[in-house]
């Protein structure tokens, strides 16, 4: 038996529905291995479909086509390494989310998911069936457990797959990123590497899928819950680790030891990736929204530049009277800064005609947010004529505290094919910009610092609706109006616990309808990328005709 072996991780971004494409990927990937003289590559949870693909695996023509080219994979383990790879199975009629072991031109084994997640963003109930937990598969004389995501969890599973006789432990993944998710990954699986005194991968997906953002971070640990290997967060890699016997047993040689992102680095690392894939995947190469010279919008340029290099983003001005000079001075600055078209397009002749035109209809009427959300409407005709004419994705520049309490047009500045900032909260709107000043994420296409002007930032923020606006015109300040919103939406807190924290009731009265009652805008607002603990969307359901 041989005492060295060499597994190649191949932390890859997959496309959701795209086999061929996701098929191709790990060919080419596998070419890769095969230089590196690699024994066995490893793949993450369901690449070859993309995870999550909801409904789309109970289509029988979508499973067969996943048939097709897992023996076409397999084929291709005549030669070079042994394959595990992610990818659901059609168990006699029942869905498996599973890992196929191909190796000697076939399968020689799969192994299937026991613990299916049903909560927060995955519902794998729904589509799979969850496996019986089975033992370790022997692959090139190694006894190898592989548990699949949510089973690494469960320390029962690692605990028996050790007694029953496995060297080492290969856990596939497609986990998703919130801030402070690395840290517990990394707790649990060192947990079950020392509890199990066995070595440990733990490969993860990487990559933006519609709201989720899989961050990768994969590693290899030792029985004695030293890191051998960290691969770095939100990009793809190659990672060789070589696997040697000892006389105490199998361990990793140390390699490839990247420093995992935290805080905001991470969280702005995060945005930037999802609005990244979420463009390219779905056919487009360039993004508009409008630049008002406000906080949102500045942030969004700044990471759509990010995302996509300068010359695929271009923006627009859209003043109205109301709009300030410093703003239009602001906006200008930031283009700049950012080295990003700009133009100008007034909606102050278009107001007047719409507003000349309603006149009769309104003119008992005083002016109130109408008028406000007309001109918020205009804009937002523009820019869609604009990305219908010219192929471009509007983004949304949005944020989730403004969204949470309605402070936000339907059909107006909520239009758009994405929503960067959904799940960020104004505060952190605010944290992310200086951090951005001061930074450049390992994944920026731009190389340049101190990108939002020190204006913008220090500001008070106002939509310029209406004379001398400002948003705390209509809310409380947002450090207390984002720790109201936090209690009730991502601690689910209720309003006697929220007031008895030491916030003003009247304030959390006002709050809490303000969410209760904006639940049907959000219901219609762009997916965005999920960061926290429950974001607007797939993570948190409420009906939309609630009285509670």
């Amino acid at each position: 038996m041989k005492q060295k072996f060499k597994i190649f991780l191949a932390q890859l971004n997959p496309t959701g529905g795209d086999i061929e494409g996701n098929f191709k990927i790990l060919i080419s990937a596998r070419e890769r291995a095969l230089k590196e003289k690699a024994d066995i590559f490893l793949a993450p949870e369901m690449f070859l479909s993309g995870y999550p693909i909801d409904d789309l695996v109970l289509r029988p023509d979508f499973m067969d086509l996943v048939e097709k080219y897992i023996n076409r994979l397999a084929k291709k383990t005549k030669t070079g390494p042994a394959i595990i790879v992610g990818a659901p199975r059609n168990d006699n009629g029942v869905l498996r989310n599973s890992a196929f072991i191909l190796d000697q031109g076939k399968i020689i084994g799969f192994r299937d998911k026991s613990k299916l997640p049903n909560e927060d963003e995955f519902y794998d109930n729904r589509q799979f069936v969850p496996g019986d937990l089975a033992g370790p598969i022997l692959l090139r004389g190694l006894k190898i457990g592989i548990p699949i995501c949510q089973d690494i969890w469960d320390p029962e599973v690692c605990e028996c797959l050790k007694e029953s006789g496995a060297d080492l432990i290969f856990s596939i993944n497609g986990s998703t990123y919130n801030i402070n998710k690395m840290d517990l990954r990394l707790n649990v699986t060192i947990s079950r590497a020392v509890e199990n005194k066995i070595p440990l991968i733990y490969l993860n997906l990487v990559g933006g899928q519609d709201e989720l953002i899989f961050d990768g971070g994969s590693f290899a640990i030792n029985d004695n819950g030293k890191l051998a290997a960290q691969l770095p967060m939100f990009q793809t890699f190659d990672g060789i680790v070589e696997l040697e016997k000892t006389s105490k047993g199998w361990a990793f040689h140390s390699s490839n030891l990247f420093k995992y992102q935290i805080g905001y680095e991470s969280l702005y690392s995060a945005i930037v990736l999802s609005l990244r894939d979420y463009v390219y995947k779905n056919g487009f190469s360039n993004v508009i929204f409008g630049l008002s010279g406000g906080i949102d919008s500045a942030l969004v340029a700044s990471i759509a530049v990010d995302a996509l290099g300068p010359d695929n983003v271009k923006c627009f001005m859209l003043p109205s009277v109301f709009t300030s000079k410093d703003s239009t001075n602001d906006a200008i600055d930031i283009a700049k800064r950012l080295n990003i078209e700009l133009d100008t397009l007034s909606i102050k002749d278009i107001y007047n005609s719409v507003e000349n035109l309603l006149s009769f209809k309104f003119k008992s009427k005083e002016k109130d947010i109408t008028e406000e959300n007309i001109q918020s409407r205009l804009r937002s005709l523009l820019l869609m004529a604009i990305s219908n004419k010219f192929g471009n994705m509007l983004i949304s520049t949005s944020n989730k505290s403004e969204s949470a309490v309605g402070y936000s047009t339907l059909y107006g500045d909520m239009s758009g094919g994405f929503s960067p900032l959904k799940d960020v909260w104004k505060t952190d709107v605010f944290a992310l910009s200086k951090w951005r000043n001061l930074n450049i994420p390992s994944i920026s296409k731009y190389n340049k610092r101190d990108v939002i002007p020190d204006t913008i930032i220090n500001k008070p923020p106002t939509a310029e609706l209406r004379e001398n606006q400002k948003d705390t015109d209509s809310l409380p300040d947002y450090k207390t109006l984002d720790a109201i919103l936090a209690l009730s939406i991502e601690e689910m807190k209720g309003e006697r616990d929220i007031i008895k924290s030491g916030f003003d009731e009247k304030v959390v009265k006002k709050v809490l309808s303000l969410l209760r009652n904006s639940e049907y805008k959000r219901f219609q607002a762009p997916p965005g990328p999920k960061l926290g603990k429950k974001a607007f969307g797939r993570d948190r359901m409420y009906p939309l005709t609630n009285k509670f």
